[in-house]
């Protein structure tokens, strides 16, 4: 009878926005999700479900899994050293303790920094396979708002990146890398890694063209012609980091030279792609004047306007009051906003309890770019213990949390940071999503699939503030290579073997 293969699955992830005025420790991590050996709940999270997919695949594969600790930390600033030290030591004391093994199955984001580690994520692999040694199969997947350095290609088989903006497929993803990582197992395919660098750095969103049909031809590829996996990589602006950008990642079953032409040509035209692919990008007084005009006198789905720079999950603090306060100059009503992270204005309203009035200052705690505190009355319509939101089959927490309503508008307070996924932030809270005219969401993209749902129309309102959105301007110091749009053309010089990494 065939002895099973040993199979480690492990998890350690966040997006470090390294010019956040925030800072990430390890309560960060046990605030939005810690997950010690064997405590992983059934559903998964964004970079963990490589958990309940391995589970799943088990006993049809004869693997004997064996979990370490899964943790995230909604996005933030860099990760303080003990904090880094300790989640990283921890894996790979559960790494050693688990040998020998077959396959380590690691669930990572790609962008995470740490006080004196740029490269967390190619110290985690190169260490895991310091400890495993060079038979065993390393699988990896990543957000592909991440970096990505020689460091993790050179120590990982298997590179499997989320393809879609907003991350609708990270179960998809951790399906393929445990399906690839068997196959390997069993000498069905050998995977060879190549990567070609974009030199590029752009908002990339997968909701619209031309990044839509960009994405449907990558997935067409896999499966044929010795093509096993097809990433795009679109790079983390918010963090000054050497790797910082774009690339394509392909892995074929042993044809590297394949490989490279394929990332090669993908790459060039992802390159092609850069100042077109964002959304209109409203002020919001535009946006505010938008949602006005086509919500007059009439019922029906909501607009949705999405705070898009004032995003916790691009690592800021997520309390900016600058689209509010524009929402109650015009006296708009009908509308609700979610969220505001303002830990100690939840305590007072939870002190206050459900029904209270009272004068509350809440908002514009933690940077001077995001607008001053707002001073008002309030009504405290809903108190919330432990609330939370759905991202997909995920649940992300949010904390304790409150309803106010100020100037005629709903706002959720929050504890735990997070970007918006779903309509129920709105729900859970008390608020019928459904029959307010407009609803106001601090996120990117992430939104964009749960809200099209539900919304008549979807606006961008961009606002300058914590977050570094220009990379033209950005003060990196880490950053040597050129890349668009701080050279206009950074292809110019190169020699073809300077923007491709083979494994």
């Amino acid at each position: 009878m065939a002895v099973p293969k040993r199979v480690f699955v492990g998890s350690l992830a966040t997006e470090t926005n390294t010019f956040s005025p925030l800072r990430t420790d390890l309560q960060d991590f046990k605030d939005s999700f810690y997950a010690p050996p064997g405590a992983h709940p059934p559903t998964p999270t964004l970079c963990s479900a490589v958990f309940p997919v391995a589970r799943e695949r088990a006993r049809q594969y004869d693997w004997q899994v064996i979990e370490g600790t899964a943790t995230w930390a909604e996005p933030g600033g860099i990760v303080n050293g003990r904090t880094w030290e300790f989640l990283r030591d921890q894996m790979f004391e559960e790494v050693r303790a688990a040998m020998p093994l077959d396959i380590v199955l690691l669930g990572l984001h790609g962008a995470m920094v740490a006080e004196n580690c740029l490269d967390c994520e190619g110290e985690i692999i190169e260490g895991v396979r310091r400890i495993v040694g060079p038979d065993a199969i390393i699988g990896v997947t990543f957000d592909p708002h991440s970096h990505l350095s020689a460091k993790r290609t050179d120590n990982a088989d298997i590179i499997v990146v989320f393809k879609e903006f907003p991350h609708t497929d990270f179960v998809i993803a951790a399906e393929s890398l445990v399906d690839l990582a068997h196959r390997t197992s069993t000498g069905e395919v050998r995977p060879r890694i190549s990567v070609f660098d974009c030199r590029m750095i752009e908002v990339l969103p997968t909701s619209r063209e031309p990044m839509r049909g960009f994405v449907d031809r990558m997935k067409a590829l896999e499966g044929h012609d010795g093509i096993l996996s097809v990433s795009a990589i679109h790079g983390f602006m918010a963090s000054d980091v050497p790797d910082l950008g774009s690339r394509i990642v392909v892995v074929t079953d042993d044809d590297a030279s394949a490989g490279d032409r394929l990332a090669e040509r993908l790459g060039m035209e992802l390159y092609s792609f850069r100042g077109r692919t964002r959304p209109e990008f409203l002020t919001p007084a535009a946006a505010l004047d938008a949602a006005a005009k086509l919500t007059a006198g009439r019922g029906g789905a909501p607009v949705v306007i999405a705070d898009v720079w004032d995003n916790p999950g691009g690592g800021v603090p997520g309390d900016s009051t600058i689209v509010l306060r524009e929402m109650m100059a015009r006296g708009v009503t009908d509308a609700a906003l979610a969220s505001i992270w303002d830990p100690i204005a939840v305590r007072t309203c939870i002190s206050a309890g459900e029904g209270a009035r009272l004068p509350l200052r809440f908002g514009g705690k933690m940077s001077a770019a995001a607008g001053e505190p707002i001073d008002a009355e309030v009504l405290v319509e809903r108190v919330v213990r432990d609330a939370v939101q759905s991202f997909g089959t995920s649940v992300v927490p949010l904390g304790d949390s409150v309803t106010i309503r100020v100037a005629g508008i709903s706002v959720v307070l929050n504890t735990v940071r997070s970007q918006i996924f779903s309509p129920d932030a709105f729900s859970n809270m008390g608020i019928d999503p459904l029959s307010r005219k407009i609803l106001v969401v601090k996120s990117t993209n992430h939104f964009h699939d749960a809200f099209s749902r539900i919304a008549s129309h979807i606006l961008y309102a961009a606002v300058d503030g914590p977050y570094p959105s220009d990379p033209a301007k950005n003060e990196y110091r880490n950053l040597t290579r050129a890349i668009w749009p701080r050279v206009e053309d950074p292809h110019a010089n190169d020699t073809g073997q300077e923007r491709l990494h083979v494994r």
